[in-house]
């Protein structure tokens, strides 16, 4: 029984990758590449592009202001806003309080340490106060993802870009938040644009029967 929901759940989702696609072609109108090209191919370029422009977006708008928009986990949060856009996960709740429980649990591990003041681990080297806090930052973000129904898989990556001390400065946290807004936004724009009802916060009840994946 298992096996054929995922099997269920797997068709679905590839059926909404697709309406993403296809819709977003048809509003631009490129909608003879369907015709020309394999669906895999399409989609595959989609996510290229797609891809591409939500990154460059959040990275030139770090440049313009200097600030810290733009992080590794962003690039993971990417991919499932335009992958999976109707999962639980994916969701802009999931997604800004996901990130946010994990750069507040890196601060927080950071500080039970002893390490807000000292050099990142790529330049000092991890040492075991640096164990603790990683591992610390990580299960706590974990922990709190699953108590408050919050679970976003890349914030698992945010704890730890905090808690290594990419980012060990609390006045860092408002840009760092607001480079996932960035990103939430252009989801929802190019979701809705494809016909796709990408949620304006959480994710409906009925999500799953469109070919959502729902978080346990």
């Amino acid at each position: 029984m298992i096996q054929v929901n995922e099997r269920t759940m797997g068709r679905r989702n590839e059926r909404l990758r697709w309406q993403l696609a296809s819709g977003l072609l048809k509003v631009f109108h490129l909608e003879q590449l369907t015709n020309r090209y394999s669906r895999r191919t399409v989609m595959a370029g989609f996510s290229l592009i797609n891809g591409t422009l939500s990154i460059a977006l959040v990275s030139f708008i770090a440049l313009v202001t200097q600030e810290a928009f733009i992080f590794p986990s962003l690039g993971a949060t990417a991919f499932i806003l335009f992958h999976v856009p109707l999962a639980e996960p994916a969701s802009p709740r999931n997604t800004f309080c996901g990130h946010l429980i994990g750069a507040l649990m890196g601060l927080f591990s950071l500080h039970v340490f002893g390490l807000q003041d000292q050099a990142s681990a790529f330049l000092h080297g991890v040492d075991l106060p640096r164990v603790g806090a990683s591992a610390l930052s990580l299960g706590l973000t974990g922990c709190l993802m699953v108590l408050f129904r919050v679970v976003h898989p890349p914030a698992g990556a945010t704890a730890l870009i905090v808690s290594l001390g990419l980012m060990p400065d609390p006045a860092q946290l408002p840009v760092l938040m607001a480079g996932v807004c960035l990103l939430l936004a252009h989801a929802y724009c190019m979701n809705r644009l494809s016909g796709i009802p990408y949620p304006v916060w959480s994710a409906t009840k009925s999500t799953p029967s469109t070919g959502a994946v729902s978080s346990p």
